[in-house]
């Protein structure tokens, strides 16, 4: 029962970008080599704070070694650093799609452009029983100026027959970097873009709730979808640049395992 709740623990996982242990089918190796791939989409808004959302299709992947080295979702290359039956520990080199051009909306005239780019990500997590303890800290390494962020969330994960359900709240950090990037308004933005000059520091960016779900048609095929409803907060809710508090991310894949 353990490996069936760790399992939609980490559906989870590839949705909210928390710590994802390798084996997201949740089942014993049968050898060295896990492979899963498959098509997806995700649905993320055009920018943070935006009122409109986007769909972007990509390849869906699940692929790990000895339950050491991964690539799943997110995740391009990740390490076990420790790991047991119950917990992980470790890095991984992360994307994620969060970014901002003025043509996105005509209010962001003359606001600078803010690219996507790889992010070096430390997680740990815990599942006992039915429950998965979740931490993430992501850090900016390609000069982007999306700082650093951290994640926390508590998962509860239940079967229901071939249905694995998790279901849980979460909250997101982000560093005066981040917020001054995405959420800020210096004085020279705002002559140039006419919208109010907002300072932005450290703090909370958001509390969500985590949603997610999958499915085994049979030993090779399975589907998932999963979303993250969150609340803006404090300088992300009150920034200018922001239209709408609801955040909302999602995916949907099918992988077929090999």
């Amino acid at each position: 029962m353990r490996c069936q709740f760790a399992h939609a623990a980490v559906i989870a996982c590839a949705a909210t970008g928390v710590a994802c242990p390798a084996y997201a089918d949740g089942s014993p190796a049968t050898g060295d080599w896990k492979v899963s791939v498959g098509p997806g989409f995700y649905v993320f808004p055009k920018f943070p704070g935006s009122s409109q959302l986007q769909v972007l299709p990509f390849p869906a992947q699940d692929i790990s070694w000895r339950d050491r080295v991964f690539s799943q979702g997110p995740d391009v290359l990740g390490v076990n650093a420790w790991r047991a039956e119950n917990y992980h520990v470790g890095a991984t080199l992360s994307f994620d799609f969060q970014s901002r051009s003025a043509s996105d909306d005509a209010r962001l005239k003359g606001l600078p452009d803010v690219h996507y780019g790889p992010k070096l990500r430390l997680f740990a997590d815990y599942t006992w029983w039915a429950f998965t303890g979740a931490a993430a800290v992501y850090q900016d390494i390609a000069g982007t100026g999306q700082g650093l962020t951290a994640t926390a969330d508590l998962l509860v994960s239940a079967p229901f027959g071939e249905l694995l359900v998790s279901v849980g709240p979460g909250l997101t950090w982000a560093n005066a970097t981040y917020t001054k990037t995405f959420f800020g308004v210096n004085l020279q933005e705002s002559a140039a873009s006419g919208l109010p000059h907002y300072a932005t520091s450290s703090g909370l960016r958001d509390l969500h709730l985590n949603v997610n779900a999958t499915y085994t048609f049979d030993s090779h095929w399975s589907g998932t979808v999963a979303a993250v409803v969150g609340r803006l907060q404090r300088y992300a809710a009150g920034s200018p640049i922001t239209e709408r508090r609801l955040d909302l991310n999602g995916t949907a894949s099918v992988l077929y395992r090999f």
